[in-house]
This record gives C-alpha cells, structure tokens and sequence, in this order.
C-alpha cells in the first residue's frame, strides 16, 4: 500500500467538512458507476463552486442505508479559495438528505481518514414486534421478540479492547481484522427503543452489523453472554444471516485528538496497517 501523504502541494490548502447525510436513499459513501452516492454529490457540488476538481478523503465509508449524524472529510483545494460562506453554498446545491454542517481550512497534519482516535456509530431496535413511528422508519430496525438489555451489556462488555475481530467481519482481501474495541453498550431511549452505542478505533466490513446481530441472538435467550467472546476467540466467520440491517446504523462521532497530536496519530494508524488496507464499517 501506498503510503498517503500529509503534504499538501503547493499554492493548495486543506479544509476540513463536517456534515451530516440521511444515508436512505444512497449506495453509501463512495462513488460507484451510475449509482447515488455522498461522495459523488458533495465533490459534484464542490467542484460547481470552486471550478475546479475536487478529491475527497473521508473519516468512514458508510455503505448503502447507513446514516451519518456527523462526518468528516478532508479536501485539498487552491489556497484562494473562499471559504467563508462555503458550507451555506454547497447546502444551496445539495439536495435536503445532505447538509454541510461546517467547511473551515484544516490545522496543520490534519487527515480526516488516519487522523481520529475513534469513530462512534448507533443502531437502533424497535423490539417486541411494536409498532415502528413513522419518524423511526429510517433509522430504525424492527425486531419481533422483546430483547434483555441486561444480557446484551454482558455479552457486548466481554469484547472490549484489542482483538482480531475476524469472526465478526465480512472477508476483504488485504483488510486488517485487528481492531480496538473502546464502548459497546445497550440502553433503552426514551420511546423505549433498543439503542446499540459502539466506539472503535477502526471498523472492518460489516463489523457493526454483525456485532449487533450477535447482540441480538443473546438478548432475546438464543445464547449465553459468554458466547459472544467463545465465538469470536473460535474465529470462524460467524453466518451473514446475523448482518443486521444497514438502516438501522448511524455514524454520530468521528474524535480527533488536540492538534498537536494529529502527525503522531497518522504515523503510528499507518504504521499498524502497514500492508493493509483499513475500511471503516459499511
């Protein structure tokens, strides 16, 4: 693999974009021949306004359906390029399932991809066969049996920390399994929905929806808490009938550290995926 650079060419500078997407009515994030995605909307927008091309690099690839509440991405552009009223025009052209939170020029060694800590997604569960809002339909999945909050907290508490999470992560060739598990827990909101909060240093393919469809298994009896660690210490890829739906997944976090530790954070994420390609979870 190629080694990405912080470098930014010259008479260019780096911007950094916070925005937030309802991922419903797309094919995820990356560009895809003849296909709706975020990135071919925000660059086709970008470029309009700056007349220019526009290559972005973002924090995670969401896949079709899933949502993001705040995303980031990076984007090198010439150094006269007017950003002041940039995040107000670019809404002006996205159509209303795409809004540009905040677009301001990057400190220096910015990387919205090899830069974060962590990244954050949800799931949501309307469990117990209810009645799924109108307002939920979106970013919510239904589930026909009532599910133990209690058993899946003791099942989704024995993964975290640093582990090759190959059982729970659909085959990419190249892609590096190993990854750092920092929250997973379960709680219920306010409108009694089921609400799945995981926090990781990277994510591979479909590890989310597959650590929520094992989650499931253990809250509504199917097995024991400990199964959860027993499989994915076994790490034999578990089927893709526990892949939950895209729907029900949220980005709501991307966390970089204070800026002088930007350079540190690349060096040492590229450095542990020397050879290996990392993709953030589908």
């Amino acid at each position: 693999m190629t080694k990405p650079t912080l470098e930014v060419k010259s008479g260019f500078s780096r911007l950094r974009v916070d925005l937030t997407y309802d991922g419903t009515h797309f094919s995820g994030w990356a560009k895809q021949p003849g296909l709706r995605t975020i990135q071919e909307e925000f660059e086709t927008a970008l470029s309009t306004i700056t007349r220019g091309e526009a290559s972005t690099i973002v924090a995670g690839r969401t896949d079709a359906g899933v949502h993001a509440k705040h995303q980031v991405l990076h984007v090198d552009l010439p150094e006269d390029t007017e950003v002041e009223n940039l995040a107000f025009r670019l809404n002006q052209l996205l159509k209303a399932d795409v809004r540009v939170l905040a677009a301001t020029w990057a400190p220096l060694n910015f990387h919205a991809r090899f830069g974060p800590n962590s990244r954050t997604y949800q799931y949501k569960i309307v469990d117990g066969g209810q009645v799924t809002a109108p307002f939920d339909r979106h970013d919510s999945t239904s589930w026909f049996r009532v599910l133990d909050i209690g058993l899946m907290n003791q099942a989704s508490k024995l993964l975290l920390g640093e582990h090759d999470f190959f059982t729970f992560c659909k085959h990419r060739e190249g892609t590096s399994t190993i990854k750092k598990l920092l929250e997973f827990n379960w709680r219920r909101d306010e409108k009694g929905l089921v609400v799945g909060q995981i926090t990781a240093n990277s994510f591979g393919y479909n590890m989310v929806r597959n650590l929520v469809g094992a989650a499931v298994c253990v809250g509504e009896g199917r097995f024991e808490p400990a199964w959860m660690k027993k499989t994915l210490e076994q790490r034999e890829r578990i089927s893709d009938s526990y892949v939950f739906p895209a729907k029900g997944l949220t980005l709501i976090k991307v966390d970089f550290p204070p800026e002088d530790q930007y350079l540190a954070n690349y060096n040492d994420y590229h450095q542990q995926q020397q050879g290996q390609e990392n993709e953030g979870d589908f």
